[in-house]
């Protein structure tokens, strides 16, 4: 078996072989992404707005999160966790529509500015349920505390697999000894089953099979893992994919 990172490009590999996540460009999906507005409905442009796509997807969330706690030996089901962090958290969708109801304080992850400037003067900002806000991404993020949840979501596409594997390595550590990391995650419909990359943004859609390799490198198991249900079928929407993580003992 290869002793190479999954995702690394060994010394005799052709480009045309190269993995897509090598193709990431993390200026050009900055970029991507200061050309959304940071506006109130910013939450709907970066869904390509379908206003009722963020209904579903909070729910869809609130639901998984329940069930997750009641799988945690000593996780307190009714109480609200104290400390939780919303990793490529945008404008604060999902502190705004979920995070808050479930957690006492959480803090945010994101590289854009004009995104976290909506965070920092918001009302939740204000009365300290968003407490620190880190302007980066989650590839240069090192937690400086302990979280009972660490929430992920729609971003980590736009890091390479090695970065994620570091990524999840340092969330690993972080958390509290009853603390889950959730990523929630379109996966890839390729019919050769690998990953897909887009250019528009920049980012890599991954198979379920590559998520998996990946905590399994970062030593962390699946507790628990699911479909969002409730988007139409119409749209053919990517499937998108819940996964519980906590670390192998």
């Amino acid at each position: 078996m290869s002793s190479e990172p999954i995702g690394s490009t060994g010394p005799m590999e052709s480009l045309e072989n190269a993995p897509p996540d090598s193709n990431i460009n993390p200026a050009a999906s900055i970029e991507y992404w200061n050309s959304v507005p940071a506006t109130s409905n910013a939450m709907l442009a970066m869904l390509g707005d379908y206003p009722w796509y963020t209904r579903i997807d909070l729910r869809g969330s609130k639901t998984f999160l329940g069930k997750v706690r009641r799988l945690v030996p000593g996780c307190t089901r009714d109480e609200k966790l104290q400390t939780a962090v919303d990793c490529g958290a945008g404008v604060g969708r999902v502190t705004e529509g979920f995070l808050r109801q479930v957690c006492n304080v959480v803090d945010a992850v994101e590289p854009v500015e004009k995104f976290t400037a909506v965070m920092r003067g918001s009302k939740l900002k204000e009365t300290g349920v968003i407490g620190e806000i880190y302007v980066m991404g989650i590839e240069a993020w090192v937690p400086e505390k302990k979280y009972d949840l660490v929430w992920t979501q729609f971003c980590v596409g736009h890091v390479t697999d090695v970065q994620l594997v570091e990524y999840f390595n340092r969330c690993r550590d972080a958390l509290t000894e009853t603390g889950v990391i959730v990523v929630k995650e379109n996966i890839s419909t390729d019919r050769n089953g690998d990953d897909m990359y887009d250019d528009e943004d920049s980012s890599v859609t991954r198979t379920d099979e590559k998520f998996r390799a990946l905590f399994k490198e970062a030593k962390l198991n699946v507790i628990a893992s699911e479909l969002q249900l409730g988007f139409p079928k119409n749209f053919k929407l990517l499937p998108v994919r819940f996964y519980a993580l906590r670390p192998k003992s």
